[in-house]
């Protein structure tokens, strides 16, 4: 029988292993894992016996391999190897004034091949389980306790599409929810637009918040960019999304990595503004700058511009704020992680369009 992962295990996998340990134990070990963020010799409320039963038959599902440190130490960049095939993973822990926010990969790798990212450019490897995904947070708290800050936001936008592996997505949202004590209005799970998974999203009972990876507000224009909108073009999306506000009443938040003279004109913005209106209530506007990925022949709007689209949208009345980008240097942000795998570019046709 194979060991099952320490985060994988359920509070019935642990009572069956303590065979015949009372109901406080068992308490003492969830206490220990997902309050207190030990490891299971650490949890010094068990007997020395008991903790050694746990650390022989779970173990962690992620082996660390690098460590690095950016934004002079507000952003911090985890690589791991999944411990199961040894598939390069990436976790970003973030600390701003107010909040700790942890960015976690729902997949190794990715299939969705949006050519401006990374990720998607290095190909899928294959899911993660609930508990690969809850041990991401779980280091991370671990590591923002050693600065006494606790983590108060969880974003799955990381590697890989979350909706693609909603099931495992939602086991780690029901955890860190319940046990680790995250609120789901601080929860927000991303996807390029998988219908299907936004769909069953609605039928769940947390009123978690929705990101959407949206990059081009027509079809030409994102088949090209998002090529699963092949597959679910944006009136398919836009019906999921209507539908979703109507079971959880939560705004939509709109993802636009702004790329030089593709996506970044009045035309764009126009567009943009009329497709967000088309929510009630209006979907909110976070502008990325694309930040630079390896061969990736296209490069990000400029500060200006950037600031032109997000004055544009205001004018129009857009609710729309630009996401400040955090450990570029350390290819930590958006659309950046790759976990050291090689990038395999595809180039994007050549365009004229205006920016008047």
């Amino acid at each position: 029988m194979p060991m099952i992962s320490l985060y994988d295990a359920t509070r019935a996998d642990v009572e069956a292993e303590l065979v015949g340990a009372p109901r406080y134990r068992i308490d003492q070990v969830w206490n220990g894992l997902y309050s207190q963020f030990l490891e299971p010799h650490d949890i010094t409320t068990l007997p020395a016996a008991v903790r050694a039963q746990l650390t022989e038959s779970f173990t962690p599902a992620l082996e660390p391999k690098l460590r690095t440190v950016a934004d002079d130490g507000k952003t911090i960049k985890f690589l791991w190897r999944l411990v199961d095939g040894g598939h390069p993973i990436e976790t970003v822990l973030m600390y701003y004034d107010d909040r700790a926010t942890v960015c976690v990969s729902t997949q190794a790798g990715c299939a969705m091949a949006c050519g401006f990212c990374a990720t998607g450019q290095a190909g899928f490897n294959r899911h993660l389980t609930a508990g690969e995904i809850i041990e991401q947070v779980v280091r991370a708290c671990r590591e923002a306790r050693t600065l006494e800050r606790r983590v108060d936001n969880i974003v799955f936008m990381g590697m890989g599409e979350p909706l693609a592996n909603e099931p495992a997505v939602w086991g780690a949202v029901e955890r860190i929810h319940g046990d680790i004590g995250i609120s789901a209005r601080h929860l927000t799970i991303s996807t390029v637009g998988i219908v299907p998974g936004i769909r069953t999203l609605a039928t769940r009972p947390l009123p978690v918040n929705l990101a959407v990876s949206l990059h081009a507000a027509r079809d030409e224009l994102r088949d090209e960019l998002v090529p699963i909108n092949k597959r679910y073009p944006i009136a398919d999306l836009l019906g999921a999304c209507h539908d979703y506000l109507k079971v959880k009443n939560r705004r939509i938040s709109f993802e636009w990595a702004l790329i030089e003279g593709v996506n970044d004109t009045l035309r764009d913005a126009k567009e943009l503004h009329a497709l967000s209106r088309r929510l009630t209530p209006t979907a909110h506007v976070n502008l990325i700058p694309l930040n630079p990925t390896p061969g990736w022949p296209t490069k990000g709007s400029s500060r200006n511009r950037v600031h032109v689209f997000r004055d544009t949208l205001l004018e129009f009345g857009t609710n729309v704020t630009i996401r400040s980008n955090r450990g570029t240097d350390i290819a930590a942000a958006c659309g950046q992680l790759a976990a050291g795998q090689p990038v395999r570019v595809s180039a994007p046709s050549a365009r004229e369009s205006s920016t008047s």
